[in-house]
C-alpha cells in the first residue's frame, strides 16, 4: 500500500512525538548500598581473588570513582548523613539515629524524590539497622518513615544459620561456638539465596521494579554483607578455599610506635585474640560474604533489563563506610585511616559516558549530584557538591578536600581532611589527642607519620587552621542548633 505525503508526514510528527515524550520521561533512581564494604573486595577496584562481576558490570557503563569518602566512619552518623544532606557535625546525628529530629521536617533524600511525584521504597537497611540483631528479628531499626512511600526488611538467621560456624575473634582455644552480636563469625551456611536476608531483600526489589517499571521511582536497596557475621551459602565459599591460600596484608614492625594512641582501632589482631589462621580465615569469609552480595545485586540489575528501563534508570553503588582487613593489623570499620574512610562509588546515568574519576567526593554528594541529574532544584540547605561535571568530564574537580569523622564521643573524636596529596587526621578538636599526617603519593599504605617531623609543621599548621575552618562552614547551616567547641 502506497502512503500518501500527509500520511508519511502524520506518522513522523507521530514518530517524533512519541520520541520527545520518551525523552521527557523522567529518570528511575536505583540506589544499591553494602555495608561495611571495602573497595578492595570488588574486583573492578583490583582484587584479584574476589570476582564480583554484577558490581563490575555497573563500572563497566558508570562512572567509578578512586577516591570518594564517608562523612562518618560507622553504620548510623555515616547514612544518617548522606540521606539528611548534612555533616555529622552540623545535624548532630552522631549515633545510631534516623536523622529526622536533627533536621525537622526538611526533605530526606529519598523524600525530596517522593515529595516530586516518585515513588519511593527501601528495601532493608538504608538507615541504620543493627546487623545482626534488627536483621534477626525483621525490625525498622532506626528508619525514617517520612522517606517512603513502603518500606521493606529481610529477616534473615545471621549466624545461627544451620551450617559450618567458627567464631574467630577472643576465641583462641576454639571451644566458643557461633555467636551472635557485632562479632566476626565465619557461617558456611545450608540452603540456598533466599534462607538469608540479602537474598530476600534481592526478591523484594525485583518484585518493585517490575511493578513500579512504568512510573518514576526511587528504590533504595540495603544490602547487609559483608557485616559480621560472614555468611553466606556454602555455594559461595570454593573460590575462597582453603583460607590459608590468602596473603595477609604487609606487616610492619613497630607500625603502630608513631601512631597516637587513639588512632589504634578499636578493632586488632591483638585484642581480638585472632591468630594468622583465623585472620586468614576472616579474609576468606568475608570475600565470600561480598561474592553472595555481589550475586543478589546481579538479580536487581537483571530485574531492570527485563523491565525495559535501563534507558531511564540511574544505578548507583556504594557502601556506608569501608573495612580494615588486617592493614596495620587493624579490622573492621571506625578509623580514619584509608581503608575505612574510603569507599567504593559508582554511578551509571544513561547516555554518559562509562570512566574512571580520580577526583575526591564524598557520599554527601550523592543527594545533589542525582537530584540534579533528574532534573530536580536541589533544596538549599544541603551540604553536599553536585558531581554532575565528573559524570562528563572525569578530570574536573568539585572538591579540594574530602571530610571524614570518628563520630564517637559526640564528634570530637577524630577528623580527616584528605587533599590530593595528603591524608591528615587530627584526634580532637583541639587536637589534644595527636595528629598524623601521610605522604599518600609516596605512602598511600600510611606507614610514615610525618606530622612530627620538623620539614612538616608548615603542612601541619595550614591542615590544622583548614580543619578548623571546614569545622566552622559545617556550622553554619540553617538547622538553628547550638554549637559549642572544646
Amino acid at each position: 500500500m502506497k502512503l500518501t505525503a500527509f500520511q508519511i508526514m502524520a506518522c513522523c510528527l507521530l514518530y517524533c512525538s512519541n520520541q520527545v515524550v520518551a525523552a521527557e520521561k523522567p529518570y528511575n533512581v536505583l540506589f544499591i548500598i553494602s555495608d561495611d564494604l571495602t573497595a578492595t573486595a570488588l574486583s573492578c577496584y583490583g582484587n584479584q581473588v574476589c570476582q564480583t562481576p554484577h558490581i563490575d558490570s555497573i563500572a563497566a557503563r558508570g562512572t567509578r570513582f578512586t577516591h570518594a569518602y564517608c562523612q562518618a566512619t560507622y553504620c548510623g552518623p555515616s547514612r544518617a548523613s548522606f540521606m539528611s544532606g548534612y555533616y555529622p557535625h552540623a545535624s548532630k546525628a552522631f549515633g545510631y539515629v534516623s536523622p529526622r529530629s536533627y533536621i525537622g521536617d526538611r526533605p530526606t533524600w529519598a523524600q525530596h524524590f517522593k515529595n516530586h511525584g516518585y515513588y519511593s521504597a527501601r528495601v532493608s537497611k538504608i538507615y541504620h539497622m543493627g546487623v545482626p540483631g534488627d536483621i534477626e528479628k525483621g525490625n525498622d531499626g532506626t528508619d525514617d518513615p517520612a522517606s517512603w512511600t513502603e518500606r521493606f526488611n529481610s529477616p534473615g538467621p545471621e549466624w545461627a544459620a544451620p551450617g559450618n560456624g567458627e567464631t574467630l575473634e577472643n576465641n583462641p582455644d576454639g571451644k566458643k561456638p557461633a555467636v551472635g552480636g557485632n562479632t566476626f563469625v565465619v557461617v558456611e551456611a545450608e540452603g540456598d539465596d533466599l534462607v538469608h536476608s540479602d537474598g530476600k531483600t534481592a526478591r523484594k526489589a525485583v518484585e518493585l521494579i517490575e511493578k513500579h517499571k512504568d512510573e518514576p521511582f526511587f528504590l533504595g536497596v540495603g544490602f547487609v554483607r559483608p557485616h559480621v557475621p560472614f555468611v553466606a551459602p556454602a555455594t559461595y565459599f570454593p573460590p575462597f578455599l582453603p583460607y590459608s591460600k590468602h596473603i595477609l596484608p604487609e606487616k610492619v614492625a613497630g607500625d603502630w610506635d608513631d601512631i597516637p594512641q587513639l588512632g589504634i582501632n578499636y578493632k586488632t589482631s591483638l585484642n581480638m585474640k585472632m591468630d594468622v589462621r583465623r585472620q586468614k580465615k576472616a579474609v576468606g569469609g568475608y570475600l565470600a560474604a561480598v561474592a553472595y552480595m555481589d550475586a543478589q545485586v546481579g538479580k536487581v540489575l537483571d530485574a531492570v533489563k527485563r523491565a525495559g528501563i535501563e534507558d531511564r534508570t540511574i544505578v548507583i553503588f556504594t557502601s556506608d563506610h569501608g573495612y580494615h582487613l588486617g592493614e596495620h593489623d587493624f579490622w573492621a570499620k571506625v578509623s580514619l585511616h584509608e581503608e575505612s574512610a574510603a569507599v567504593p562509588l559508582i554511578i551509571s546515568v544513561p547516555g554518559k559516558q562509562p570512566a574512571v574519576c580520580d577526583s575526591l567526593v564524598e557520599l554527601l554528594d550523592l543527594y545533589p549530584t542525582i537530584s540534579s541529574q533528574c532534573g530536580l532544584k536541589i533544596p538549599a540547605g544541603i551540604q553536599g557538591k553536585d558531581l554532575s561535571p565528573l559524570l562528563d568530564d572525569p578530570d574536573q574537580r568539585v572538591r579540594d578536600t574530602a571530610f571524614s569523622v570518628d563520630p564517637r564521643n559526640k564528634g570530637n573524636r577524630g577528623f580527616l581532611l584528605r587533599d590530593e596529596h595528603w591524608a591528615f587526621i587530627q584526634y580532637k578538636e583541639d587536637a589534644s589527642g595527636g595528629i598524623e599526617l601521610y605522604d599518600m603519593q609516596k605512602d598511600p599504605q600510611q606507614f610514615t607519620n610525618l606530622a612530627e617531623r620538623p620539614e612538616n609543621q608548615l603542612t601541619v599548621t595550614v591542615f590544622k587552621e583548614k580543619l578548623a575552618e571546614k569545622l566552622k562552614d559545617i556550622r553554619s547551616n540553617d538547622l538553628g542548633h547550638t554549637y559549642t567547641s572544646p
